[in-house]
């Protein structure tokens, strides 16, 4: 199939060119016609803060919208009357901007609890009739300019919540990513033109990847951030495929292949581990619409879009693109640069041959790096961070910064409760229920209870003494539900359910830490029969799947120790220890498998084909494989730490934690794994390496690096030239 797609694209190369830059323009004309819809809410059945959001939503319907904050600071105080002159003006503007219902000022009656002990630092609630991913661009910019024109005269006045929060369109870090992928690609290839086809293939998959999601958000729960994560992966994984096979395909020529059966073998044997690769990662992310969260599932979507679409470039425009260079593949080379060498002349067979001769002490030492460093991944706390995290440039950091100072850490991350009542009768017991809240240790304030107008329903608001993303809040939370409302409402009918963004992203987190361990399951059973079939043996997809969980739980270590333990955190501007996002985990190991998966069969792939071809033996088919592929995965390793690291600079929290797990796996997986534990424990395994009892025979066989065509060494006069001479021979055609 293969073979047939490449030598398609290959002679209708122009018609696929135009189609993929058909393909970026008018997907990318039709999702900026149809605009966003990033969700911001969750959906979470059966847990209790579901069942709170589902109250309010049916029984309190002016409350049904989002809400923001404008919080604002007077060193003479907001009582002033002319701070309050001047807010209160500021607050008739915000009412008439569209989709806003209500604004709340701390200056109406009942208002004072707006208002913080020492009388500097108020807020008013902003109400809107639309949820979040909802409010048009331009409320959000009318809204913006008005709280920048009150700022001045001694009163700071700053928005707090999702609408004030500026929204940054991939570019700038990506840009750092690109910039480190073509300096590793000049240096491995050392030329331009090779250079240049893997990243100008990642542009058109992220190009294309960019407009998919932007249009998936209209039909499933996407967040916002899915752009930033796609073009990481995008760029990533679109260069790796196509560093791949490119590689192969100069390959070829070198061989003496004309350049379209280049292309053909190229796509017959690494476009194989390029498609084996793509679809793995592909299925693993689409494995999370099964946790039941339709955020992680739209996360998932969107991730798997982007990386179908870069292995559709890969296997389809680079052909394409490499019948365009032809024999010039090697033009504008750069002096000393790119040339390949014998590979038993490299310093990976003599590193293979060193470490062969001490096995033992390597392969301990490798399993103890990586125990090591996944040590503090044993503690990892799941949950959601918050505005804390954020740059002090955005309002909405300044805004949390105003809050915390007037009214403590957790006003930015209140419970709401929601009370199922019968009528009046019920007051009494909700009165009984704020006492008890009042005299829980951890609660900062309480303000309630509303009832709505039918007196079915009621909110009790609950302002903990630490921040949203602090343990102690997630204690509360469960102390609260457990213990404190069962016992207030005792003997009676009140069903009292604590919901708000905090409790929704802390079931969001039980939910799936509870899961995670079986979706780890899944995946790495599927990497195990995955790799038995491709290589008939059951030592090395044990070893495999071993080694991958040890990589990605040595990435989780790190992430635990930087980003909840704040080790190092000030060196990449995160703002606060926090807890790691509650999807994280799952995300990055969907994605990790399937990298992690195309090193393992680019590598032992060869290793195997060395070992059927040498007479069986172990010893020199590792070191052989080893240095014949040393290369290309260092390379695309290299590639991939630099992209996935840039993103450790950006601003969202999350990108960061993504950013600096996926490059540290990366770099795990192709130095520890690849360079010490892999040649060690095969060579204290030995034969057994490649043992395959026959009672699994049945088995399919599938190869996965296709047939490779055998050619004559070409003649003094037919020898091709790669140093950029002009292609003056005409391809002979694919028999």
């Amino acid at each position: 199939m293969l073979a047939g797609l490449a030598r398609t694209s290959y002679r209708h190369r122009r018609v696929v060119l135009l189609a993929w830059v058909a393909a970026v323009i008018l997907l990318s004309v039709a999702s900026g016609h149809a605009g966003t819809s990033w969700s911001q809410t969750f959906s979470l059945p059966g847990t209790d803060s579901q069942a709170a959001s589902d109250l309010l939503q049916s029984r309190f319907p002016s409350q049904a919208g989002s809400s923001a904050d404008v919080v604002f600071k007077a060193e003479a105080g907001v009582a002033e009357p002319v701070v309050q002159q001047r807010l209160e003006a500021l607050f008739a503007q915000i009412k008439d901007v569209n989709q806003v219902t209500e604004v709340i000022s701390p200056y109406a009656q009942g208002g004072q609890r707006q208002i913080s002990p020492d009388g500097k630092i108020a807020y008013a609630d902003v109400q809107f009739d639309v949820q979040r991913n909802e409010v048009d661009q331009a409320t959000k910019d009318q809204l913006k300019t008005l709280i920048s024109r009150a700022n001045g005269e001694g009163v700071q006045v700053e928005g707090g919540g999702d609408v004030f929060r500026t929204r940054r369109a991939p570019g700038s870090t990506e840009g750092i990513g690109l910039i480190a992928a073509v300096v590793i690609l000049l240096i491995a290839f050392g030329s331009v033109l090779a250079m240049g086809l893997p990243v100008l293939t990642a542009l058109f998959g992220i190009g294309v990847g960019f407009a998919v999601v932007e249009l998936l958000s209209h039909a499933t729960s996407v967040p916002e951030f899915a752009t930033q994560l796609a073009a990481m992966i995008g760029i990533g994984v679109g260069i790796d495929y196509a560093l791949f096979i490119v590689t192969r395909y100069r390959q070829g020529l070198h061989e003496g292949l004309d350049p379209e059966t280049s292309v053909v073998t190229a796509l017959d044997t690494a476009g194989r581990a390029v498609l084996f690769a793509g679809i793995t990662v592909v299925i693993s992310l689409l494995g999370m619409l099964l946790i039941g969260i339709e955020f992680v599932g739209g996360l998932g979507v969107g991730a798997a879009a982007v990386v179908a679409v870069t292995m559709i470039a890969s296997i389809t425009l680079l052909p394409a693109l490499l019948g365009f260079v032809g024999l010039n593949i090697d033009k504008l080379r750069l002096p000393g640069m790119g040339k390949m060498r014998d590979p038993r002349t490299t310093a990976g067979y003599r590193w293979s041959h060193f470490l062969q001769r001490h096995p033992w002490p390597f392969a301990a030492l490798g399993l103890v790096i990586l125990l090591g460093l996944a040590m503090p991944a044993l503690s990892i706390r799941l949950g959601s961070s918050d505005e804390s995290n954020t740059p002090t440039t955005e309002t909405t950091r300044r805004a949390y910064d105003l809050k915390a100072e007037g009214f403590g850490p957790g006003a930015s991350g209140p419970l709401l409760l929601a009370a199922e009542i019968n009528g009046q009768q019920d007051l009494p017991t909700l009165a009984k229920v704020v006492d008890s809240l009042k005299a829980t240790p951890g609660v900062a304030q309480v303000s309630g209870p509303r009832p709505n107008q039918t007196a079915d329903a009621a909110v009790i608001t609950v302002i903990p003494t630490t921040s949203s993303q602090d343990q102690a809040s997630v204690d509360l939370i469960g102390h609260l539900r457990a213990d404190v409302l069962p016992q207030a409402t005792a003997g009676t009918d009140v069903r009292v359910h604590v919901g708000g963004i905090t409790a929704a992203f802390d079931d969001v987190a039980t939910k799936l830490q509870t899961r995670l361990p079986l979706f780890i399951g899944v995946v790495l059973g599927l990497s195990f029969l995955l790799l038995l079939v491709v290589f008939r043996s059951v030592v090395v997809p044990i070893k495999a799947v071993v080694m991958n969980l040890l990589s990605i739980g040595a990435a989780y270590g790190l992430m635990v120790a930087v980003f909840q333990w704040g080790w190092g955190k000030d060196l990449i501007g995160v703002g606060r220890a926090g807890p790691i996002e509650s999807f994280l985990p799952m995300m990055l190991f969907a994605i990790l498998f399937g990298l992690s998966m195309d090193y393992e069969v680019f590598l032992l792939s060869r290793i195997k084909e060395e070992y059927d071809s040498n007479g069986h033996n172990n010893r020199e088919a590792v070191a052989d494989g080893l240095s014949a592929t040393a290369r290309v995965i260092t390379a695309a390793a290299a590639i991939m730490v630099c992209v996935f690291g840039s993103f450790v600079f950006g601003d969202e929290r999350v990108i960061k934690e993504f950013g600096l797990g996926l490059a540290f796996a990366v770099f795990i997986d192709a130095t520890v794994v690849r360079m010490i534990l892999v040649p060690a424990t095969m060579e204290l395994m030995g034969d057994a390496n490649w043992w395959f009892p026959r009672w699994l025979g049945w088995l399919p066989k599938f190869h996965i690096e296709g047939k490779v065509p055998q050619v004559a060494t070409p003649t003094a006069t037919d020898q091709i030239d790669l140093t950029g001479g002009e292609d003056t021979r005409q391809p002979e055609s694919v028999r």
